[in-house]
Parts: structure tokens; C-alpha cells; sequence
């Protein structure tokens, strides 16, 4: 035991002597185990927050839109599509939009140019739609019966529409929609599930039909809130109720997937860094080689007086792989931390939610102990092997 401590202290003592030498030891590890740490709780970190928004937005909204052989070059669903719908035991709620298109909205008449070469989503929609959604109003109110009704030409827009228009939640303005003059009455808030409404502008059904369209208005799509337990026997269920059999003229989509696919498309990013980190980690290794090899030259002379006083090979090896081990564990720590730290400062940056499995600690320590006691292995070899007589040669 008490050789041990000796050793143990010796070792140190070795490290500390030196501490630009030591320094330069440290940064293989540490570099390789942050780098590892850092891409594998990064990823878990956007991984959480994606199934967070999942499981805050649910999983059983749905979208139904009509295919090209409904309608041609422009489809549409059935008038009575709400009502078809509906009669899913496991719908609870539908609303009914429409697409339009080749129409240019503006804020302002000085701004129509550049709108007409980057056009604005224009929605026709009905009362239900943001209940369906499940998304709030950041301001103001959403369309209603009563414009429904009255004909009003009431406009509600996403957000970042707001934003790009400089409207204020609150404010009453108008925007030029198709050459008529709409009244913003409400700023719809982000909608995760359909991001696309961010920057569009929704309108009454009745003010669509009597202002941009010569027939019947038709929706050409729908969205709906099933039973989270049955979303995929309610999606193929949905497929046959609006077309009543009819092949291929209804598509679904069950909006959450989108989400959890990209949950899981950060897998091939975290492989390629932590691959990366490897690679540094063991460049790291090589580097403790070679700097524990020079050392072995340098420390000659120490050697020589510590085997003439009796010390064995055994012990000289043992002096050299346990400061390879301190090295290892120093890094390892100083590593883990710095990998917490960027995963904390890239979470914070991204908004994400904080996630750091529990065994990347412990396993980023082990390869660094690993990785280092492997490059250890030769220079403590090499000093083992050193003769007495030799080391005056070499000192």
C-alpha cells in the first residue's frame, strides 16, 4: 500500500513538474470526450424537445385533402364533406378550409411588387378551424359566424405574417387582398403542426366565394381530431367515408408524423460527430504517446537513479501508466464538463428542452481513462526497459 502511494505521488508529481506538457496531455481526451458528449446530448436535446411539441400538440389531428381525381387540375372534396366526415365514430371535430390561389395580398399598395413575386398563402376557412387546431390567437379574434353571415371582409393572419406587415397583436388594419380591402381582426399564433399558416392569410367562406370565385365554393381540404387512441384505423376510416369507396380520391396525413420522423433524422448527424469525436480522442491518445515517449527521454536520468536505488521494471511501468490514468481521468472530467456546458448553451440558443442521458458521464471518463492508459502503454514500456548505464547514454 504504501508503495502505491508512493507511486501515486510520484506521478503526480511528474504531471506537475511540467505543466505545459501536462496541459497538452489533457486536450486530446477532453476535446474527444466534449465533442462526443456534446453531439449525443445536442441531438437528445432536440430529439426531447420535438417530442415534447408531439405531445403537447397530440397526435390525432389529421389531414384529408382531395386527390387529382376528384377534381382535375384543381380538386376539391364534397359539399357535404364535414358531414361524411363526421360520421367516423372516432372524428370528434372537423373543420373544412380552402386553398386559393393566384391571389396577391399586400399591405400596402407601394409593396405590390414585390408580393406578386413572392405570394402570400390566402386560406378561405370556417369558425372551427383554430379549436381543431388547438392553437390560440396571439391577438384580436378569429373569423366568426356573424362574418360569415354578413359577408364581412374580416382577415385574420399567422404570425409571422404579423411580423413581416409590422402588424401589432391588437391593432385594426387593413391589407389589400386580391384588390379588395380586408380588415385585420386577429393574429393566429404559430402553428406547429401546419407551418405554412404562419405566414398566411385566412378569410370567411362567403367572402371568398362572392370575391375570387365564379362557382360554388368547395373545400379542398379538411382537418380533424380523432380518438389518439385509433389515428391510424380513423385516417383509413376518413379515406372511405368522404369518397364513400371510391379508390385514391382522398389522401390522409396524420400531421404529428412529420414531428417524429424528424425526431429520429438526427441519428445519422449524431453518428457522423460522434465518429468525429472518436477520431479526436484518438489523435488525442496518439499525442499522449508521443509526448509520454519524449518525456521517457527527457525523465532518463530520473529513471537511472530510481532503478540503481532498487526500483523495479515493474514499478517504473506502473509510475508511467498511472500518470497516463490521471491524465485520462482529469481529461475525462474536465471533458464531461465542457460537453455539459455546450449542450446547456446550444439548448438555451435553440430553445430545446435540457437532455443528457445518464451514462454519458461515466462512459465519457472510461474512454478517456481507456484511450489514455492505451497510450500509456508504450512509453511506460520503453521506461520499464531502460537500463541504469543506458540512461547516462540518453541523459
Amino acid at each position: 500500500m504504501n508503495v502505491f502511494r508512493d507511486l501515486v505521488r510520484v506521478a503526480m508529481t511528474g504531471l506537475l513538474a511540467r505543466k505545459i506538457r501536462t496541459l497538452l496531455l489533457l486536450l486530446g481526451p477532453m476535446i474527444g470526450v466534449a465533442a462526443i458528449i456534446a453531439a449525443v446530448g445536442l441531438t437528445d436535446s432536440a430529439k426531447g424537445d420535438l417530442k415534447a411539441k408531439v405531445a403537447e400538440l397530440g397526435t390525432n389531428l389529421i389531414e384529408a385533402s382531395a386527390s387529382s381525381s376528384f377534381g382535375g387540375q384543381n380538386p376539391t372534396l364534397p359539399e357535404d364533406v364535414v358531414e361524411r366526415a363526421l360520421t367516423v365514430t372516432t372524428v370528434e371535430s372537423v373543420a373544412p378550409i380552402v386553398e386559393l390561389s393566384n391571389i396577391i395580398v399586400t399591405p400596402y399598395e407601394e409593396a405590390r411588387e414585390k408580393y406578386e413575386t413572392v405570394p402570400i398563402p390566402v386560406v378561405a376557412v370556417t369558425p372551427e378551424l383554430p379549436d381543431v387546431l388547438e392553437v390560440p390567437l396571439v391577438g384580436g379574434r378569429w373569423i366568426n359566424d356573424f362574418d360569415e353571415q354578413a359577408g364581412a371582409r374580416s382577415a385574420v393572419i399567422g404570425v409571422g405574417l404579423a411580423r413581416e406587415f409590422g402588424v401589432l397583436p391588437e391593432e385594426l388594419r387593413t391589407i389589400d387582398i386580391g384588390g379588395h380591402d380586408y380588415t385585420v381582426v386577429g393574429v393566429l399564433d404559430s402553428v406547429q403542426l401546419e407551418p405554412g399558416f404562419d405566414t398566411a392569410v385566412f378569410i370567411p367562406f362567403s367572402r371568398a366565394e362572392s370575391d375570387f370565385l365564379d362557382d360554388d365554393i368547395l373545400p379542398n381540404k379538411i382537418y380533424a381530431r380523432v380518438d389518439p387512441n385509433r389515428v391510424d384505423e380513423s385516417a383509413d376510416a376518413l379515406t372511405t367515408a368522404i369518397s364513400l369507396g371510391g379508390p385514391d380520391e382522398v389522401k390522409t396525413d396524420v400531421k404529428s408524423e412529420a414531428l417524429e420522423l424528424a425526431a429520429q433524422s438526427d441519428r445519422q448527424l449524431q453518428l457522423i460527430v460522434v465518429s468525429m469525436g472518436l477520431l479526436a480522442i484518438i489523435v488525442g491518445g496518439l499525442g499522449i504517446a508521443n509526448v509520454m515517449s519524449i518525456s521517457v527521454i527527457q525523465r532518463s536520468a530520473e529513471i537511472g537513479i530510481r532503478r540503481a536505488l532498487g526500483h523495479t521494471r515493474r514499478i517504473i511501468a506502473v509510475q508511467f501508466l498511472l500518470e497516463a490514468i490521471v491524465v485520462g481521468v482529469i481529461g475525462g472530467v474536465f471533458g464531461v464538463l465542457l460537453g455539459m456546458l455546450s449542450i446547456f448553451i446550444g439548448a438555451s440558443i435553440a430553445g430545446w428542452v435540457f437532455v443528457m442521458a445518464p451514462w454519458l458521464a461515466p462512459a465519457g471518463i472510461l474512454l478517456a481513462i481507456t484511450i489514455s492508459v492505451m497510450a500509456g502503454l508504450y512509453p511506460a514500456r520503453r521506461a520499464a526497459r531502460l537500463e541504469p548505464l543506458e540512461t547516462l547514454r540518453l541523459g
